[in-house]
Formats: structure tokens, sequence, C-alpha cells
């Protein structure tokens, strides 16, 4: 059953939130089509990422835990994860949204919260170089970050609280990815190339690779709604 854990891991994250897809308060099904252009956009940008640093042997998938197909030199179930992690927590942002439209950052916070991180993150950058994960991951989140908050800042002022509701299954589904709970991690991390902190078993890093995955999907989405505020 080792052989199997990644694939049902995928399948139990899209599962839920497939099925309430349908629920009548949100009818996340009727802007699928919607959603195809920023999951196809972003998904090609991070599996070109993931190839690249899956050769430059800067992480790299366990056997035992995957049913043995690959493509590309990357397990159909990364592939999968494309599809299954960014539908399940686009979900969630949506559902905050639809049912709760009040919960937001003000813009004055927003801004606040959006100065301090793309600060950090540039520190950070600055002074861990040659760290391959740490400059791409916090590179791409800084320069995602600016581009929103000039040009989208009332996405950032809903999509950084539902953010933090998405934390919440990505510090378990990416806790067994990364080794809690089992007997060795699905997907290995060389800390030559990240900060060697960890949340957990998971490296920081992650958390801004799940955001940039994230927004960059919204933020390309929003283009193709005949509703913009739909993700607002």
């Amino acid at each position: 059953m080792d052989s199997y854990l990644y694939l049902i891991l995928n399948l139990s994250v899209i599962s839920v939130p497939f099925i309430f897809s349908f629920y009548p308060k949100t009818e996340f099904w009727s802007v699928w089509k919607n959603l195809i252009p920023g999951l196809v956009i972003m998904g090609i940008l991070y599996l070109i990422w993931d190839i690249i640093f899956t050769k430059l042997n800067v992480w790299s998938f366990n056997d035992r835990y995957l049913i043995g197909y690959s493509f590309l030199n990357l397990p159909v179930e990364e592939w999968l994860f494309f599809i299954c992690i960014p539908y399940a927590s686009l979900f969630i942002h949506f559902s905050m949204v639809k049912l709760y439209p009040t919960w937001k950052f003000s813009s004055s916070i927003t801004k606040i919260l959006t100065g301090i991180l793309i600060f950090v993150l540039f520190i950070l950058v600055l002074m861990n170089p040659g760290k391959l994960y740490t400059n791409v991951c916090f590179t791409l989140t800084i320069s995602l970050l600016l581009w929103v908050t000039i040009t989208k800042l009332e996405l950032l002022q809903t999509f950084l609280l539902s953010y933090l509701f998405i934390l919440i299954p990505f510090f378990i589904v990416n806790g067994i990815l990364t080794g809690s709970f089992i007997a060795e991690p699905v997907v290995w991390y060389n800390n030559n190339h990240n900060l060697e902190f960890r949340i957990g078993t998971i490296p920081f890093e992650d958390i801004f690779y799940g955001l940039t995955l994230l927004m960059g999907t919204i933020f390309i989405s929003e283009k193709f709604f005949e509703d913009p505020a739909y993700f607002q």
C-alpha cells in the first residue's frame, strides 16, 4: 500500500472540494471554465520549475510511495499534485469570498502586511546567495506581490486572509509529503538549497511556493471572468 500513498493523498485532497463544488450557495462548478487558463499557465510554469529542480537535485521523490509511472522525470503523482492541490485550495478561497464577502483585510493593513513580507523575503534572499529554492521561490513571490499590489490590491485583501485558512490543510498534506506521520518523506529536499528552517518537517519556502502558485492562478483567471469580483 505504501506505493499508493502519494496518489491516495492527491485524490483525497480533491474529493471533498469536488463534491461540494455543487453546493448551491457557492456553485464553484460554474467557474471551472474560467479557472482553466490560470491553472494551465501556472501549472506549466511550476512543472518546468519542478523538472529543472529535480534534475538539479534540489529535491527528489521517494520511490517507496510512488506507483512507478513518470513523465519528463516527474512521477505521475506530481503531475496530479498541480491539479488537485490548486483546485482544493481555490475552492476554499472561492467559498470564503462567496459565503463571507466582508471577510477581508483593509487596504491599509494589506499594504502593511505585503510590505513586511516583501522586506523580509528580500533580506532572506540577500543573506542566502546560492540557495536555489530560497532565491527562486522568494524572488518570484516578491515580484508577484509587488505586481498584484500595484494592479489588483483588492485581490490581496481577500487572498491573504483566505490563505491563512488554506494553510491548515496545507500543513497536514505537505506535512505528510515531507515525512510527518510516515517512516520516510515522499519528497526529499536538499538542505544546501533551502534555509534549513522547517515548520515541523515542511521547508519554510513551501509556504510561499504555495502562496505564489495560488495567487498567480487567481490573478490570471480573473481576466477570464465575466464578473471580475468573483474571486475578490
